[in-house]
């Protein structure tokens, strides 16, 4: 029984601390180009140069983490669900 105490209280420390993160800081390094905004190329004699811009951020160097993109999905359809009204089928005739 305490090992799965233990292993629920971890788990809920994990993702509060992920959770925090992602509210404090949305934006993280993109993995791809490890947040210089392009891809590091060398020359011909082994020196570093910079390659093309990235395109997965496009260039910044910085992507939206999946958790925070994933509570700004959940707000958009709170959202969205909220402010329409019912629509109801009336019938013509």
């Amino acid at each position: 029984m305490t090992l799965l105490l233990l292993a629920c209280a971890c788990l809920l420390i994990v993702t509060l601390g992920y959770v925090s993160l992602c509210a404090g800081s949305p934006y993280g390094d993109c993995r791809k180009c490890r947040g210089f905004g392009f891809a590091m190329k060398t020359d011909r004699k082994g020196r570093l140069k910079r390659g093309k811009p990235c395109r997965r951020c496009k260039g910044h160097g910085k992507r939206i983490r999946v958790g925070r993109h994933l509570y700004n999905l959940w707000l958009r359809v709170y959202r969205d669900g909220a402010d329409t009204p019912a629509k109801t089928r009336t019938a013509k005739g």
